[in-house]
């Protein structure tokens, strides 16, 4: 897919993966618009998007709510007179055992990381549609590869985005709109702050500008998905499928000194 000149709509993209992907692509000569609930931290992004020579909208609207999804649309369809591509980018994050995780979290969750996409998807195929070669990308995790303890319903609801994704690439094939879905690992972002899992847990965080070099480039490529970590990753991925027990001995290794350091880690 050529970058330059496609209108672009980015969810949660004040910060993080969302804010470096406006970037990157910006620079390629796309038109860009980001969505996110607070106007303060748009309004920041969108001056650090100019100053890097990227002129970007902004939208202000809660996407986990149907009246967020409904301004977003038309924010979008208002600010760029269509969109080309998606990203559905916005996402929430409460870690911890579930026996402990409230109602509102887990609900919160599943809204802003599953339902949200979905609807916006559809709320939008008709201007996809127009364009004749437009493309969706769903932002996943790498939890959605590899279910990780105390990440249970951060883990379904990825997991759920990444096969809507994949049922809809299908769907949609032969269309003109393409779906990628994107994997990121643990990255430095502000959704990270209240986790103090490290590297030491297997939490090697790495620039969200990375993330979003890599996502340009699966766009560019037309691949069918982004998966970050690189060998270590993949390794994993494939005990995981020939031997999860191998991979449930390694987490129950360091259970205890995971849950301590993800305790904490939420942003809702």
């Amino acid at each position: 897919m050529e970058i330059r000149n496609r209108r672009v709509l980015i969810t949660g993209g004040s910060s993080g993966i969302g804010l470096a992907l406006a970037q990157v692509l910006g620079s390629k000569g796309a038109h860009v618009a980001i969505s996110g609930r607070q106007s303060d931290r748009l309004n920041t992004a969108i001056a650090s998007l100019s100053a890097a020579g990227v002129a970007a909208r902004a939208i202000t609207a809660d996407v986990a709510t149907q009246s967020g999804r409904d301004a977003t649309v038309a924010g979008a369809l208002e600010a760029l007179g269509g969109v080309d591509i998606l990203v559905n980018n916005a996402g929430g994050v409460r870690a911890g055992r579930l026996e402990n995780t409230a109602d509102a979290e887990i609900l919160a969750m599943i809204e802003v990381d599953l339902v949200a996409p979905i609807l916006l998807t559809r709320a939008l195929l008709p201007s996809l549609r127009e364009s004749g070669d437009s493309a969706v990308v769903n932002v996943a995790s790498g939890i959605a590869l590899i279910g990780m303890p105390f990440y249970t319903t951060y883990a379904a609801v990825k997991a759920g985005l990444a096969h809507f994704g994949e049922a809809l690439r299908r769907e949609l094939a032969g269309e003109g709109i393409h779906v990628m879905t994107a994997y990121p690992g643990a990255t430095e972002t502000p959704m990270m702050r209240t986790s103090r899992a490290g590297a030491e847990l297997g939490f090697v965080r790495e620039p969200a500008l990375a993330v979003a070099d890599a996502i340009c480039a699966g766009l560019q490529e037309n691949a069918f998905e982004v998966i970050r970590g690189g060998e270590a990753r993949e390794q994993m991925i494939t005990l995981n499928r020939n031997d999860p027990a191998a991979l449930d001995r390694r987490f129950a290794g360091m259970k205890a000194a995971l849950e301590d350091a993800v305790r904490d880690h939420s942003a809702l």
